[in-house]
């Protein structure tokens, strides 16, 4: 017999999830001939949730407290593949930033010397906020320095799918030249 193949662990979920899952269950048996949408449903959810006790949660939350530690478990035992991230050719070109994350750069350490008790989300918060009230005159100039960036980025990208593509055809070249002998 072949080997028996292991299933990953199915996720854990959050204690809303659960809530969801029991009031959709709930609202099939009193209304079984309704149909909602998934934005009706999802409203109704919510607002449910936000009008239940904070007893009633905590029920879901130590439902989802358990599911997390069965789920933790479970993987703890889990020999089958875990996902790996695919790891970046360093060779390859980076992507360009965006206008507002060069403004951000421009405008980081001044804010962070203003105010050096805020975290760098707070931070990342106040150079949202200024970005968007500045007008297009002022954001001109980065945006067309980001333009000259992804225009390079593109060429650079080009240069490197060809070089990739020369040396897979140089590579399998190789092979079937060295098969013939």
């Amino acid at each position: 017999m072949g080997k028996k193949v292991q299933l990953r662990p199915k996720v854990n979920v959050s204690s809303y999830i659960h809530f969801m899952i029991n009031f959709r269950n709930k609202f099939k048996e009193q209304q079984p001939n309704t149909y909602l949408t998934f934005n009706e449903f999802s409203r109704r959810c919510s607002e449910k949730w936000r009008s239940i006790s904070k007893n009633e949660k905590a029920k879901f939350e130590a439902i989802a407290k358990l599911d997390k530690a069965r789920y933790q478990e479970e993987m703890m035992n889990y020999v089958g593949k875990r996902r790996k991230r695919r790891k970046r050719d360093p060779l390859a070109p980076r992507k360009p930033p965006s206008s507002f994350l060069l403004f951000s750069l421009d405008h980081f350490a001044k804010l962070k010397q203003e105010n050096p008790s805020w975290t760098v989300v707070e931070v990342a918060k106040a150079a949202g906020k200024m970005w968007s009230m500045i007008t297009d005159v002022d954001k001109k100039p980065y945006e067309q320095k980001a333009a000259i960036m992804r225009a390079k980025y593109f060429q650079e990208r080009e240069a490197y799918l060809s070089q990739c593509q020369n040396s897979k055809i140089n590579l399998q070249g190789s092979s079937k030249s060295s098969l013939k002998e």
